[in-house]
């Protein structure tokens, strides 16, 4: 039974199986190398390719695949360059927010995004306004009025 499955076969086995190697050991770059060997597989399947140019297309395929993988993986998730990276909090000042209440005692909540925030602020300030947060403290924003925004 084992005897009747063709060369190719047994690549796009080992294929099969190092993607699922890779789904038990995340991270180890096993799946690049399992569409590899699937690739080189389905060819030599497909064209009836002997072991030496079977193993030729899988070490040219590999190469590819990593350096696929590598330009894919080396791509940083978040840009480093701000300098906030660790203080999510720092990157919200300078923003416009919109005043969602009114602010009778310097006191009120803000629109930033999708949600509302306390915030403290000029007295007076009415909902609508836009504001520009100037710091925070711990969850509350401090925000004031624009020097100069354009207009919403």
């Amino acid at each position: 039974m084992l005897g009747e499955i063709p060369p190719g076969g047994w690549w796009v086995i080992g294929g099969i199986l190092l993607l699922a190697a890779e789904l038990m050991l995340p991270g180890v770059f096993l799946a690049f190398v399992g569409l590899a060997a699937i690739a080189a597989g389905l060819f030599a399947w497909g064209f009836d390719l002997g072991t030496t140019e079977t193993l030729v297309l899988f070490a040219v395929y590999t190469s590819v695949a990593v350096l696929i993988g590598r330009r894919v993986y080396a791509r940083p998730a978040i840009d480093e360059s701000d300098g906030m990276l660790n203080e999510r909090s720092m990157q919200v000042i300078g923003r416009s927010v919109t005043a969602a209440t009114d602010f009778p005692h310097g006191e009120g909540r803000v629109k930033l995004g999708d949600s509302e925030w306390n915030a403290r602020g000029p007295v007076g300030a009415k909902a609508g306004d836009r504001l520009e947060i100037r710091a925070v403290e711990g969850t509350r924003l401090i925000v004031a009025a624009p020097e100069a925004l354009p207009p919403a």
